[in-house]
Order: structure tokens, then C-alpha cells, then sequence
């Protein structure tokens, strides 16, 4: 009866979310489908006639979000072991390391990025500032829980022959984290690979520039040619992550 109860709330919940949010608006709908076909339609066939012109951008997309990873995860780990309740060295720290990923985490990447170009400028500067400092809030949160998770036998092992935090780090935590450190960041990256071409429309270059250029002009065979191409380009960036995923268990 409670479990009932409880499914009922939670449908009861997720229908007034589509209620307010106009999902279950038909007559909008109705009228708004048809829009998005007849701009698809445009869409066909795709011009590819300027793809020399976004290799140049594209190579900067990819450059973007392996920095942006680099400096996450540079960030990442001292805060993770400041997060993670069986490392930390006392509560405060413990709540400001937390505090600070949650902040990270909670301010969208688009808006950090239109921040830093404020700041610094147009360029890939502040893309990779903003996609480096945003990751930091998830990758921080996921290497704190798989610090959380490490067995406390080896822990318990290093620290019973007298060994420093950092050797108990060193010894007893990273073998056992390292695998599921290096999948966090593998993942990480795709994600900011495809974040990277968004940052192109704040101002902060690769291939969402050409992207954001080609929608101002209403130019939807362009656009069309320009998605395909970011999704090859995401394909082979996941095929690659699963490879050095698989290199790393």
C-alpha cells in the first residue's frame, strides 16, 4: 500500500511536469511539429563545399577539451581526497572541499564560459577555463565516492606499519581507485568534447563558431554538414575513450 502510494506521488509529479512545461500542450505541438520538418527538409542535402575551412576549428575543439579535462582533473584529485569522508583530515575540510564542487557543479558551463570571456577575451582561453573549472564540480564528486568506496583493509594495512597520509594515499587508496579514476575521466572527456562545441557560441572559437555563423545566415545545408561532422568527430572520440578505458582496467 505505501509503495503504491509513493508510485502514484511520483507520477502524479511527473505528469504535472509535462502539464506545466507544455508537453501535453497538442495543439502547440501540433502547430510547432510541423515547423521542425520543413526545416529539416532544408537541411538536405548537406554542403560540405567549406570543410577545409573547419578542420582548422575542429583541431581547436579537440585541443579545447583535452585541456579542459587536464585542468579538471588536475583540480579534481586533491579535492576528492579533501571530499572523501575516509581521507579528509577533519570535518571542515571535509564540508568546505564539498562546498566548493557543489559550487563548481552548479554553475552551467555556458555561463562560465560567457564569464571568463568577459574577463579574458574571445579565444579558447576561456572555453577551456570554463568546461576545466565546471568539470571539476563532477569529477571531483565521482573521485570522492570511489575513494569512499576503496576497500579499508590496505588503509587500514599502510597506516598500521606507520606510514605518512600521503604513503596511506600513495599505497592504500590510489591502486585501489586508479581504474575507476581513469574511467571518470575518459567519460569526462567525450563530454567535454561535445560541451567544447557549444563554447563555440559564447565566443570561445573551435567549431561551434562555424556552426553559429552558418545558423545566423539561415544557411540550414551548411549547418546540416557541419552536425555531421561533429558527429564523426564525436564517434571517433567515443571509440578512442573505450579504447583507453579498456587499456587502463
Amino acid at each position: 500500500m505505501v509503495l503504491t502510494l509513493q508510485v502514484a506521488l511520483v507520477m502524479a509529479a511527473i505528469v504535472l511536469c509535462l502539464w506545466v512545461t507544455g508537453l501535453l500542450d497538442y495543439d502547440r505541438l501540433s502547430e510547432g511539429l510541423p515547423a521542425i520538418g520543413v526545416v529539416g527538409f532544408e537541411m538536405f542535402p548537406p554542403d560540405f563545399r567549406r570543410w577545409e575551412s573547419w578542420v582548422a576549428p575542429m583541431i581547436d575543439t579537440i585541443a579545447m577539451s583535452v585541456a579542459g579535462t587536464f585542468v579538471a582533473v588536475l583540480f579534481s584529485v586533491p579535492l576528492a581526497f579533501l571530499a572523501a569522508s575516509n581521507t579528509t583530515p577533519g570535518p571542515i575540510t571535509l564540508g568546505a572541499a564539498r562546498m566548493i564542487l557543489n559550487t563548481l557543479r552548479s554553475i552551467p558551463e555556458l555561463i562560465m564560459g560567457i564569464i571568463f570571456v568577459a574577463a579574458v577575451g574571445f579565444g579558447m582561453l576561456p572555453g577551456v577555463l570554463a568546461l576545466g573549472l565546471h568539470s571539476v564540480g563532477m569529477v571531483g564528486k565521482f573521485y570522492a565516492e570511489a575513494i569512499e568506496h576503496a576497500h579499508p583493509a590496505p588503509i587500514e594495512a599502510a597506516q598500521s606499519v606507520g606510514a605518512s597520509p600521503l604513503q596511506v594515499i600513495a599505497h592504500g587508496v590510489l591502486p585501489q581507485v586508479f581504474t575507476q579514476f581513469a574511467d571518470v575521466t575518459m567519460y569526462r572527456w567525450e563530454y567535454n568534447f561535445r560541451a567544447s562545441t557549444v563554447m563555440g557560441m559564447v565566443g570561445a572559437g573551435g567549431i561551434g563558431t562555424e556552426l553559429v555563423g552558418s545558423l545566423r545566415l539561415l544557411d540550414y545545408p551548411q549547418v546540416c554538414a557541419i552536425m555531421i561532422v561533429i558527429l564523426a568527430a564525436v564517434t571517433l572520440v567515443d571509440a578512442l575513450s573505450g579504447l583507453l578505458r579498456k587499456r587502463f582496467k
